[in-house]
């Protein structure tokens, strides 16, 4: 079950009464009215606003809330005393209906198959592959190699024993994970809320806190592989060196590089990669980083075996991954010093760090539905829902600091919220605030952290740029010098470089890094022409800016590659390769819609952007449309090779 199923519901009025006064409210009355079939509950003067910035409540008033509370009561009551029976599963029309509450009124028709899959409402895993490549192609031999056992290796690794085609695995590492099992730096977590960011058919309703750890992550995906008995497919410790087609067989030859050095060839039919594109650590391009006498490391490759206890710390680099280990530094440095180069907007999340509560976790376990239209709260307010507030108005001027009035109005909440952080601290403020459009960069989520730890009597905010790193420590454009024990690197990754280092080499031996040159694309983010079988998840154009979750990216980026799988199998083919005019097409159109968005339109500096500039990792269309153009391949898109 992709939900476990609700337990049920033996408390008393003043227990229930009890759990919703910690409920996450918004979508409560839509998990209702599917749980009793009562439309009626969907009461307009109760309907909340999802799109209000940084509010989880919805715009809901204190009298609102008190309504949604009572009338739930009432209901869940009725249900206990009825023996917790559930009405029959709702029509297409009554789930639009719920849908279109809980999204403030706007009409959800397109959404509806969508969201049914995503929600798992019938208890189904709606995206299972439905065919066997022992009934469509039986007796043809056929081999995938996966590269990478993170989330998404393990998922393409799943679906593939779900539809018995025989794979392995190559992974770097030891241990299963990816990127949840490398960052151990303190204080990790993801940035997402874990109702979303979860395999839609593997839900968990007991997760510790809203926004997991590192430690919560790994285990999630450690158990998946366990559960569903794919580590003895991977080979650990092992690097995939290159990757190399072979016009004459139609198949891929993998040299691979053990842990002990010695290499060894692996062939498949097909190969998906799944490194990711946050998976190679990025050093800055700063004189002298070698010549630091002290510790020294990124925080990607975080070494534990350095105690920052009382020392003199220096921090590079205030994005994602530093906002969130640089409090913790804070607390066990001696004094810390961080180094500010474009300063960032900051997303108010007042449970970032919270567990969840037991009222809200006995909601998750007894009220049918409630942990799924949860997640559909989440779903709608966190991506397809704020994507207006980050397109390009094409009259609206200026646009450095705003792309839109909505994009505005965005940006004057935001600043709003720093300027209350920093209302006792006007020096920082003038640090802290950005000029540029809201989603140009990375949004950072804060529950005030980031204010309280920039304000400590033993932190500086430097925002001087770097002239060079000195034995010594760090020496700014000023040209003062700061003395540092340790030195950590919070600048991010090679988001850019996808594939690498690998080389992989494609008909008529064409050099794919090569091809790309410094631009890498693909269509739908999968497939490339000239590489036939080699498909990409978390590929270029991939990555959702405004949250959303990589995960929900997967899951429609593997069923695409299944279906392709099976147009080779289903017709007798060796090999699928995309029609370059249709890569080409698709690739312009992608172009043209990132620059109509917040990140495409603005100057800042960021790694959504290749080094030419242009925005090669983000997604700038609807999840929608993800969804609709990868639930099944196009034939006339493709050339079969026999």
């Amino acid at each position: 079950m992709p939900f476990p199923a609700p337990m049920p519901i033996t408390a008393d009025d003043d227990a229930i009464r009890a759990a919703l006064d910690q409920a996450v409210l918004p979508p409560l009355l839509p998990a209702l009215a599917h749980a009793t079939g009562d439309l009626s509950l969907l009461r307009p003067e109760l309907r909340p606003d999802p799109l209000l910035l940084g509010d989880p409540t919805g715009g809901l008033t204190p009298a609102q809330e008190s309504a949604i509370r009572a009338l739930a009561l009432d209901v869940l009551i009725r249900y206990r005393d009825g023996g917790c029976r559930l009405a029959p599963a709702p029509s297409h029309a009554d789930l639009e209906e719920i849908m279109a509450f809980a999204v403030g009124g706007l009409p959800m028709g397109e959404y509806v198959p969508l969201l049914a899959e995503e929600l798992s409402i019938t208890g189904e895993d709606l995206r299972a592959p439905g065919w066997r490549a022992d009934e469509v192609a039986p007796g043809v031999a056929f081999r995938v190699a996966i590269i990478g056992a993170g989330m998404s290796g393990l998922l393409a690794a799943y679906r593939l024993q779900q539809v018995g085609i025989p794979f392995v695995i190559v992974e770097k590492n030891d241990e299963v994970g990816g990127t949840w099992w490398e960052n151990t730096y303190p204080g990790c977590r993801v940035d997402n809320p874990n109702h979303l960011y979860s395999y839609s058919f593997a839900q968990k309703d007991d997760w510790p806190q809203h926004y997991s750890t590192q430690e919560a992550l790994f285990e999630y995906f450690r158990a998946f592989a366990d559960e569903h008995d794919l580590r003895r497919h991977v080979r650990f410790d092992t690097e995939v060196r290159s990757v190399t087609f072979d016009d004459a067989t139609s198949t891929w030859a993998l040299q691979v590089r053990s842990a002990d050095g010695s290499e060894e060839t692996i062939e498949a039919n097909a190969v998906v990669s799944a490194v990711g594109q946050l998976n190679r650590p990025l050093m800055p391009d700063i004189p002298g980083i070698d010549t630091f006498e002290g510790p020294w490391f990124h925080s990607a490759r975080w070494d534990h075996g350095v105690d920052l206890r009382g020392k003199r710390v220096a921090v590079i680099g205030t994005g994602a991954s530093a906002a969130q280990f640089i409090p913790i530094v804070a607390e066990e440095a001696g004094e810390l010093l961080v180094f500010q180069r474009t300063p960032n907007w900051l997303g108010p999340t007042p449970d970032y760090h919270e567990d969840v509560s037991d009222g809200l976790r006995w909601l998750y376990t007894h009220v049918p539905f409630y942990s799924q239209w949860h997640r559909f709260w989440i779903f709608w307010r966190t991506a397809d829902g704020v994507l207006p507030g980050v397109t390009v108005d094409p009259a609206w001027e200026p646009r450095d600091r705003s792309v839109s009035p909505l994009n505005e109005e965005i940006r004057v909440l935001m600043a709003m919220y720093l300027e209350l952080e920093f209302a006792d601290r006007p020096d920082l403020l003038a640090k802290v605030m950005p000029s540029y459009p809201p989603a140009a960069k990375r949004v950072i989520r804060d529950n005030g952290v980031w204010a309280r730890t920039l304000k400590r009597d033993d932190v500086q905010l430097l925002t001087e740029g770097i002239a060079e790193v000195t034995p010594r420590g760090v020496r700014t454009v000023d040209g003062q010098e700061h003395p540092v024990d340790v030195i950590v690197y919070g600048t991010g990754f090679q988001a850019s470089h996808f594939l690498e280092p690998m080389r992989v080499t494609g008909r008529g031996g064409v050099d794919l890094h090569q091809q790309w040159g410094g631009d890498a694309r693909a269509y739908l983010g999968v497939t490339v022409p000239g590489f036939p079988n080699l498909f990409c998840l978390y590929g270029p154009n991939t990555n959702i800016v405004i949250n959303g979750s990589i995960i929900y990216f997967s899951e429609c980026g593997v069923r695409y590659i299944l279906g392709l799988l099976r147009l080779v199998l289903e017709g007798g083919h060796r090999a699928v390769d995309v029609r370059r005019d249709v890569h080409d097409a698709f690739n312009e159109r992608v172009d043209a819609q990132n620059r109509m968005m917040a990140w495409g339109a603005s100057a800042v500096n960021s790694w959504y952007k290749s080094a030419s500039g242009r925005v090669s990792q983000n997604w700038p269309f609807t999840l929608l449309e993800y969804w609709q153009w990868t639930k099944a391949p196009d034939p006339a898109d493709y050339a079969l090779l026999d």
